[in-house]
């Protein structure tokens, strides 16, 4: 049957080819196409008078088959069509995309109002192929209906009576789908039309290379708005930058929202439209991640093979550890030239030119290198830390140096040597150039410390130390002194061929002031600082005599015996009364001066010298009233009572955070005085690294210290808390704040005497602040604290206490500095205890025997050499403390220098005093021993003459190393010192007592033991 539309002579060529379609970028995967059919389509037709399928021809001619009905002249019309079972494939939506015509209802004579222009599309999932004629039901459930679908352009009758057939496409879609497949069904009610194709098919986003990533085909959403996330995978040798790379597929199947992106990695380049990432060619790097190209190595520098990600440097040029790898590398400088010097007494100026040769840097710096060579250049020895150096001696950046405090008629070696940024990534000697001088005869150098020897009524003996540079024979001295009150212009003068001096006709009770200064040929050196003493007063005198009367009295010796023992006691009550102690305030005096600090200089004053030492406290802490102090909570319990932490709102301030230490209750007068004694010290101090004091409360109860807050805590407990949660660097500033105090406190003439990690504060910033200067507990003799131990009369920190304060309660700023090297050794292990459990008697015995503690786990060589620097046991061979802070900053500014770590392993490492040549253990053989001690021109006279094993070499005596040929003073010198250190290190190894194993954790972390006696 034909349809009423179509006419028998023209062929169907109406029916047009079925174009894919390809919306955008998205790809198509069909699941059935009606026009392929080379038979039959066989769909299920319900009732059997509606639907027909009939053959056509495309115009290609082929034959295709379709559907048509047209029983508009039949009411209530309810036809149906269903197609074979269709397998889903996976997809989740379903596009069908229509074509069919529609004849217009007013184009056909006398139809009923019941024609339709619609149809209804329908679908019905199932797990298999179990359709019959009856199931599913014809009816709108189960059936899922899609869409009613309109004509857009129907056909009616035309010129000639011919009919043009107008075709339409829609395209509908459905989901989510989920069973094995699905049927399609359409519905006629009532229309004159034909079903001429139906391609069913789901849509997928294609395979993609985009922002330098590849996408896999990507399967479109159950939803119309659905996004399908789709992971990219970069190129070959691309990265993903920031986060992950990720793409959309909508669903039409077309890619969308781009997220992330890939580079090309350090030594690779972007080509091929940003889809493949090439290798840079030889002679080219890329030094980082992006999407710039490689780049021509710059000067100086080459690669060995492709991807290069930096160009190194030809042998002989180097960069900076802060040049990054497009600064091009450059040499160290040629030596300075032109050198001139002239020679005033003790004191030198050189000036020279710059080097011919900088290297090709601008950074060019000096140093000075001083060699003191006594009578014979063979003895020359570096200068002393006395000299000076204007303006330094390291790092000038000007040609010229002025150097004074030299030794009279001695000569001296200067070596200029140019540095620059690449200077220490040489393995080759600074280039320099060396200045011979004599220096002249100079006047001495000051007295520095005036003693009393004794005083009376009208006499003060004096005596005093010889200059530290007398600077040839000392002739005499002079003494110039003057009562206090009276002007310095108004002073006396008396001279001494000796250290000593009785100076007469003094006024009883008066004080006076002295100075004293030597005198060589070449004429006087400066006075001493000045130094106050006081003459007995008339009732020490006449008190002292009358303590001796009585023995005078009850003498039964008659006549002249009496007299003679009464002149006898007389002279020596008067002797004897000359030689008790000086006063409290004579003593006092002597503290507010140093003969050898700076004019004008803040001194500490010691409270104990006070005679109230509520007067201490008075003038040295400020007095706060108890209604400004809020104390919040209890955070510690300190010797004298708790220690609070509160708020401090002063009139005119704005309130701050302070710790509070107060009183305990029932506290007797010497442990007031204790207590704030800690005050009296604190309050003289005004240093940013040095905890600063607020106040005191001494009017009302409880008795309260008030400081600055520190939230952070002592640094032993801080450091445990964070083990291992700081760089490098912002360990070496927390030392540099401590060092800084120090420096401050030495400056002060103050002595800490308990420098220890637990002493030290932190703040929230990380500053590090010294505290605790409670010194009183060196004389308690409450022995609960073990890190305390009783020796001479007090208690001592055995732990952290040098050899010479341990053994004669010589305390000193060396001694501080000694304890530093501590505090350096628990920051960088993290708060471990020194010396781990060995007992203290155990730690005593091992610094006497040259022990010392290794280097903790992961720190710098040049850190924990200065932490032997510190522990030297000559106290004048350590550092001051101005020269720690000097080389921490340096540290700081040159990171480079922490890079280098002491080596780890399993032997035992046995850290020596004496560093200045290496470790032979670390050698393999003698050459590699000499190469390292850059003698390594004497290899084959060693091995000729026998010394080819260390043992042999550590017997060597100035004779054999003549013997293997090395003539030259300072190689001989040079490789004799070597040979000692050897001997040391080889000794230490094998023969020392008194020591046990001790674990050792932050230390080495191996399970290695240091501080470990070695049999042999």
């Amino acid at each position: 049957m034909k349809p009423l539309w179509m006419p028998a002579s023209v062929p169907a060529l109406w029916l047009a080819v079925l174009v894919m379609l390809t919306p955008g970028s998205a790809l198509e995967e069909v699941l059935m196409d009606s026009t392929t059919a080379t038979a039959e389509l066989g769909w299920t037709i319900f009732p059997s008078q509606g639907w027909e399928e009939v053959s056509g021809y495309d115009e290609n001619m082929s034959t295709i088959r379709t559907y048509q009905v047209c029983n508009v002249f039949e009411s209530s019309q309810n036809n149906w069509i269903r197609t074979r079972f269709i397998r889903r494939s996976g997809a989740q939506r379903i596009h069908v995309q229509v074509k069919f015509s529609v004849r217009d209802c007013s184009s056909i004579p006398n139809v009923p109002g019941s024609c339709k222009e619609t149809f209804n599309l329908y679908y019905h999932e199932a797990e298999a192929d179990t359709a019959t004629p009856t199931s599913p039901a014809w009816m709108e459930n189960p059936w899922v209906k899609v869409d009613t679908i309109a004509a857009d352009e129907s056909f009616s009758q035309v010129e000639l009576g011919g009919r043009i057939m107008k075709i339409n496409s829609e395209v509908r879609s459905f989901g989510p789908v989920s069973k094995t497949g699905f049927y399609l069904a359409f519905q006629d009610y009532g229309a004159c039309m034909s079903i001429i194709a139906v391609r069913v098919f789901y849509r997928k986003c294609p395979r993609v290379v985009m922002n330098g990533a590849v996408f896999s085909e990507t399967l479109s959403g159950a939803e119309s708005a659905s996004l399908v996330a789709a992971r990219g995978v970069c190129v070959p040798n691309g990265e993903e930058v920031d986060v992950p790379i990720k793409l959309y597929c909508n669903g039409d199947g077309e890619w969308m929202v781009p997220i992330g992106r890939c580079m090309c990695k350090a030594g690779y380049e972007a080509s091929a439209n940003g889809t493949e990432c090439t290798a840079c060619p030889t002679g080219s790097f890329k030094p980082a991640q992006g999407d710039h190209s490689c780049i021509p190595c710059p000067h100086n520098s080459r690669t060995s093979s492709q991807s290069a990600t930096t160009c190194m440097c030809r042998s002989g040029y180097y960069r900076t550890d802060a040049e990054g790898p497009e600064s091009r590398c450059t040499t160290v400088p040629s030596a300075p030239q032109n050198v001139i010097s002239i020679v005033n007494e003790t004191s030198l100026r050189l000036e020279w030119s710059p080097p011919v040769d900088t290297g090709g840097r601008a950074d060019v710096v000096y140093n000075i290198i001083c060699k003191s060579c006594g009578s014979e250049r063979t003895g020359c020895t570096r200068c002393g830390d006395n000299v000076r150096f204007e303006p330094r001696q390291l790092g000038l950046t000007s040609s010229q140096v002025h150097i004074s405090e030299l030794l009279a008629h001695t000569q001296y070696t200067f070596e200029i040597q140019a540095m620059n940024g690449v200077s220490d990534q040489s393995t080759y000697s600074p280039q320099y150039t060396a200045v011979n001088i004599t220096t002249n005869q100079a006047a001495p150098s000051a007295v520095t410390i005036i003693h009393q020897v004794s005083r009376s009524l009208s006499s003060i003996t004096l005596s005093w130390s010889q200059p530290d540079k007398p600077n040839g024979v000392i002739l005499d001295y002079e003494l110039q002194y003057y009562e206090k009150s009276q002007a310095e212009w108004n002073s006396s003068v008396s001279h001494s061929q000796t250290n000593t001096a009785l100076i007469r006709g003094l006024r009883p009770g008066t004080i006076y002031v002295f100075q004293v200064r030597a005198r060589t040929v070449a004429g006087f050196g400066r006075f001493s600082g000045k130094m106050y003493f006081q003459t007995m007063t008339e009732e020490e005198y006449a008190s002292s005599l009358q303590d001796k009367l009585p023995l005078i009295v009850g003498s039964s010796a008659a006549g002249l015996v009496f007299i003679i023992a009464v002149t006898v006691i007389i002279i020596a009550c008067c002797r004897r009364s000359s030689e008790r102690p000086q006063s409290e305030y004579t003593d006092k005096l002597q503290h507010y001066t140093s003969g050898h600090t700076s004019p004008g200089m803040k001194i500490y004053i010691d409270p104990f010298t006070y005679e109230d030492p509520n007067e201490a406290v008075r003038e040295f802490a400020k007095e706060i009233e108890i209604a400004c102090v809020k104390i919040e909570q209890v955070i510690g319990a300190g010797e004298f009572g708790e220690v609070c932490s509160g708020n401090l709102r002063q009139p005119g301030k704005r309130e701050i955070l302070v710790a509070i230490k107060t009183l305990k209750t029932g506290y007797t007068e010497r442990q007031r005085r204790d207590f704030l004694s800690e005050a009296s010290i604190m309050g003289q101090f005004d240093h940013p690294n040095i905890i600063h004091l607020e106040g005191v409360v001494t009017k009302s109860s409880p008795v309260m210290i008030i400081t600055e807050f520190m939230e952070n805590g002592s640094l032993d407990s801080f450091l445990r808390q964070n083990d291992g949660q700081f760089t490098v660097i912002q360990l070496v500033g927390m030392l540099r704040g401590m060092a800084a105090g120090m420096k401050y406190l030495c400056e002060m003439n103050y002595v800490h005497r308990d420098l220890a990690a637990r002493n030290i504060l932190v703040n929230s910033n990380l500053v590090c602040k010294v505290s605790d200067f409670g010194l009183s507990r060196f004389l308690e003799e409450d022995t609960s604290d073990p890190t305390y131990t009783s020796a001479l009369g007090g208690k001592i920190p055995i732990r952290w206490t040098a050899p010479e304060a341990i053994q004669y309660r010589k305390f000193t700023s060396s001694s501080d500095c000694w304890s530093y090297g501590i505090v350096m050794w628990e920051v960088m292990s993290y708060g471990e205890r020194p010396y781990w459990d060995m007992s203290n008697q155990d730690v005593i015995n091992a610094i006497e025997q040259d022990y010392r503690l290794p280097p903790p786990m992961d720190c710098p060589s040049a850190l924990h050499q200065l932490m032997l620097d510190c522990w030297q046991k000559d106290r004048n061979n350590r550092p001051k403390f101005s020269q720690i802070v000097n080389t921490l900053d340096k540290m700081i500014r040159n990171p480079g220098t922490l890079k280098a770590m002491t080596p780890l392993s399993s032997s035992v490492h046995l850290p020596l005093l004496d560093r200045s040549t290496p470790d032979f253990s670390s050698f393999t053989s003698v050459d590699e021993w000499l190469d390292a001690i850059k003698m390594g021109q004497y290899k084959e006279n060693f091995a000729n003459e026998g010394f080819s094993s260390f043992n042999t070499v550590s017997q060597m005596t100035t004779d054999d190393i003549l013997r293997v040929g090395v003539t030259l003073a300072g190689h001989q010198k040079k490789i004799l010192n070597s040979i000692q250190t050897m001997r040391a290190q080889m000794n230490q190894i094998t023969s020392v007592e008194g020591v046990h194993r001790r674990p050792v954790r932050r230390v080495l972390g191996n399970g290695a033991d240091a501080l470990a006696r070695v049999e042999p």
